[in-house]
C-alpha cells in the first residue's frame, strides 16, 4: 500500500479543484490532485458540461498566478455590459431594458466567459507540466481521518496520504464536508437550468443579457463566433416540469420556443450544441474549515446561476487560502489559519447566497402584480447612479 506525504491534497478536479492545485503548484508546495472522474476536456465528448463560467475582474490574478490565463485568455469572450430585460408583461416582449456598463466603475470588462469543458482542457495541460502537482483523475477519496499534524487520507486506489491541508473541493454533496461532520443548510427551488449554446444573426457586442419574466432568468452569455456566426451560452432556468418538458421537444420547436422567451432580441436563436439539464438549489456549510481541512466552492456554498457569482465565489475562497498561505507557510493547515479562512470567508458567503436567493425568488414571480412590482424595483434602483454603481461594485465583489 502507498503511503505519501504532501503539503496540499485537493479533494476534487472539477473547475475550482484544478484552479487550486494549479494555484498551490504555483506557489511552490507539493499538491496532490484526486478526483473519481476521469476530466471531460472535449465539448462532443459524452458527460461534457457544456455551461461556462463568467470570471469576473477579482478572479483573474487567482488564474494568473495559477499559470492558466495565459492559456485562457484567447478563448474567451469579454463582457463589458450586463443587461437585464424585464419581460414580464402580458406578452413576452422587453417592456425595461437597463444596461449596468462597466466603464462606469473600471476601464476592464466585468469580465471573460469561457466554455467549462475548455477550462478542464486547459487546466489538466497546466497540471500535467507541474513537478509538484501530481493530478489523479479516476481516483476517488475514501476515508478522511484528521489529526492535530496532519490530515490522513485513503484512496480508492488503496494509497494513503498524509496532507498537511486537505482542501475539500468535491461539490454539493461534498465527502470530505460529510468526513468532518459539518452540517449544511438547502434550499431546494423546484427550477432547473437549461444549458446550451446557440447561434444568432444579431451580434451580441460583448453583452450579457439576462431577461426576467417568470419561472427563473434566461440568460445568454457571449462566446467567441463560431461557423462565423455570434455565438452565446444559455441558462434558461425553469420549474422543474416545464423545464424537462423542454429538454424533450424536438429541436425545431426548441428553437421556436427559446427564440420566443428571449423575446427575439439577436434573431432566431440556433442550437449550437446539445442541451444539458441541472438542479437548482442554494446550499451553505455551516463552517468553512475542520482539522487540518479548508472546504472551498461548491462543497462550502452553492448558489442559482444569476450574477456569475457561483465560481468567482470559490475563487475568492482559494484566493483567501493563498494569501493565508503565504503570509505564514509555517502554519499551513493549523487552526489558526483554518480560523482566519472560517472568519474571512463565511460572513461574506452568507450574504451573497442570501442575495441572491432573493433575486431568484423575486425572478421566479409568475403573478403579474407581482412581477409589476420587480420591474418598478429593478428602475427604482436602475436609476440612481450611486446605488448602479454600488450594485455594480458588489457584484464584482470589490469595494
Amino acid at each position: 500500500m502507498e503511503r505519501i506525504s504532501t503539503d496540499i491534497l485537493v479533494s476534487g478536479g472539477g473547475v475550482a479543484g484544478l484552479t487550486a492545485a494549479a494555484a498551490f503548484g504555483a506557489a511552490g508546495h507539493s499538491v496532490i490532485c484526486v478526483d473519481p472522474a476521469p476530466p471531460v476536456t472535449d465539448e462532443t465528448a459524452e458527460g461534457a458540461d457544456l455551461r461556462t463560467t463568467a470570471f469576473l475582474q477579482p478572479s483573474i490574478p487567482v488564474l494568473q498566478a495559477a499559470g492558466l490565463w495565459q492559456a485562457l485568455e484567447p478563448h474567451a469572450a469579454p463582457l463589458q455590459i450586463m443587461r437585464i430585460v424585464d419581460a414580464g408583461g402580458a406578452e413576452p416582449e422587453p417592456r425595461i431594458v437597463k444596461d449596468f456598463d462597466a466603464s462606469d466603475i473600471s476601464d476592464q470588462p466585468f469580465g471573460w466567459n469561457l466554455p467549462n469543458w475548455l477550462l478542464r482542457r486547459e487546466m489538466v495541460a497546466r497540471l500535467a507540466e507541474m513537478p509538484n502537482v501530481d493530478f489523479r483523475p479516476g481516483t476517488a477519496t475514501r476515508a478522511v481521518l484528521t489529526r492535530e499534524s496532519a490530515a490522513l487520507v485513503t484512496l480508492s486506489d488503496g494509497s494513503r496520504v498524509s496532507a498537511r491541508l486537505l482542501i475539500g473541493a468535491d461539490g454539493r454533496n461534498s465527502a470530505v464536508r460529510e468526513a468532518l461532520q459539518i452540517p449544511v443548510r438547502t434550499t431546494r427551488y423546484g427550477q432547473k437550468a437549461l444549458a446550451f449554446a446557440v447561434t444568432h444573426p444579431i451580434p451580441h457586442e460583448s453583452v450579457s443579457t439576462e431577461i426576467h419574466r417568470s419561472g427563473g432568468p434566461f440568460t445568454l452569455v457571449p462566446l467567441p463566433d463560431r461557423g462565423g456566426l455570434p455565438c452565446s451560452a444559455v441558462v434558461w432556468m425553469e420549474r422543474g416540469p416545464e423545464a424537462l418538458r423542454l429538454a424533450a421537444l424536438p429541436e425545431p420547436a426548441f428553437e421556436a420556443a427559446m427564440s420566443e422567451r428571449s423575446c427575439h432580441l439577436f434573431g432566431p436563436l440556433r442550437l449550437a450544441s446539445r442541451r444539458t439539464v441541472w438542479p437548482i438549489i442554494s446550499q451553505l456549510a455551516a463552517r468553512m474549515a475542520g482539522e487540518r481541512t479548508a472546504l472551498i466552492a461548491e462543497a462550502a456554498h452553492v448558489v442559482p446561476p444569476i450574477g456569475a457569482q457561483g465560481l468567482n465565489m470559490s475563487l475568492a475562497d482559494l484566493r483567501v487560502l493563498l494569501e493565508l498561505a503565504e503570509a505564514a507557510p509555517a502554519e499551513l493547515g493549523t487552526p489558526k489559519m483554518l480560523e482566519a479562512y472560517h472568519r474571512r470567508r463565511h460572513a461574506e458567503v452568507l450574504a451573497r447566497v442570501t442575495g441572491i436567493d432573493a433575486l431568484n425568488r423575486a425572478s421566479m414571480l409568475g403573478a403579474q402584480g407581482l412581477r409589476d412590482l420587480r420591474a418598478g424595483a429593478l428602475n427604482t434602483l436602475y436609476s440612481v447612479a450611486p446605488v448602479r454603481r454600488t450594485l455594480m461594485r458588489a457584484g464584482l465583489g470589490v469595494s
